[in-house]
């Protein structure tokens, strides 16, 4: 059944260019990483239909997530809902288990197949996942020109590189192969050294979109988990658990203090602030439950003060 969620015109707060695409996104990203792992279908289509309903739009996946699972889930449900032309998909090749590597008959066969999971006729963003050093940059990205000038990928970007490789791909761009829009890397008020520097520099310089994963710290910037008692028993849940310590507990005041005064969930501020960060485009982030997707799209409304962001920053240092 189609969701009455998705039916009539949808107002998109504050739109920001996705590079040079050419595409508008709203600036929180939805991650599917959870689909097919930690949700099962049902699940995720309610997340799914509470996300686009809300004005999202930035559908993040992989084909390596719940081994290709997340894409199907994501593809059935644009089918059942008519609602291809409603999102901005992007997913990433790369460290799928039937095609790993970047290899250029890699690249075409997972991008195939991800094309088949997604039911659709083209990837708005494909991005490369990781670095294969057994293949040199170069003819990842002519694979990947060929799959544009096919139609089947829109534009590129890149999971992970080091700031070498972005320098290395740039060069690459200024002799015809396809330019890196996006990068999309780990980076949160408690993981932040991995971004901060170098990659930062190079990102702004070649004015590439930034999309920070893990940006709510696995769910722990959501405040839930205060004590080790409080963090669900999987694998999430013990990545949560990294960041308790007095850094995280200044962390969380800090984020408690700010969404008292604000009115708003701590999730919401911690977005915020990624938002502030001047290469960040949109944050993509991962939800458990359909009502959660409410605080991550409220921080497109948070603009933070001045002294706000020193607070945040001085608790994460």
């Amino acid at each position: 059944m189609e969701s009455n969620l998705l039916s009539g015109p949808i107002t998109v707060p504050s739109p920001v260019a996705l590079g040079d695409t050419g595409a508008e996104v709203h600036p929180l990203g939805l991650g599917g990483s959870l689909f097919g792992w930690t949700l099962g279908t049902e699940d995720s289509e309610r997340v799914l239909d509470r996300f686009v309903g809300s004005g999202g739009s930035l559908v993040d996946t992989a084909d390596s997530y719940a081994a290709g699972r997340s894409e199907s889930i994501i593809g059935r449900w644009m089918a059942s809902r008519h609602a291809r032309d409603r999102v901005i998909i992007t997913t990433k090749v790369g460290r799928g288990p039937e095609h790993p590597g970047l290899r250029p008959d890699a690249i075409v066969a997972a991008v195939d197949e991800s094309l088949a999971r997604l039911r659709t006729d083209r990837i708005d963003l494909l991005m490369l996942h990781g670095e294969d050093p057994a293949t040199p940059l170069e003819e990842s990205l002519g694979a990947v020109g060929a799959l544009i000038e096919a139609g089947k990928v829109r534009a590129l970007g890149a999971a992970d590189l080091s700031p070498e490789r972005l320098i290395e791909a740039r060069v690459l761009a200024a002799n015809g192969l396809p330019r890196l829009q996006a990068l999309t890397t780990e980076y949160s008020l408690m993981r932040r050294r991995g971004f901060e520097g170098a990659t930062e520099l190079v990102a702004h310089a070649q004015a590439l979109a930034v999309l920070p994963y893990f940006a709510l710290a696995n769910g722990f910037l959501g405040g839930n988990v205060r004590r080790r008692s409080d963090a669900p028993r999987d694998a999430r849940g013990a990545r949560m658990l990294t960041h308790l310590g007095r850094r995280g507990h200044r962390v969380l005041a800090a984020l408690d203090d700010i969404a008292f005064r604000r009115g708003c969930e701590p999730a919401t501020v911690a977005l915020a602030w990624l938002l502030a960060r001047p290469t960040v485009v949109a944050p993509i982030v991962g939800v458990s439950r359909p009502e959660q997707v409410d605080a991550v799209l409220a921080a497109a409304s948070i603009l933070l003060a001045r002294s706000e962001i020193v607070e945040l920053d001085r608790a994460s240092a």
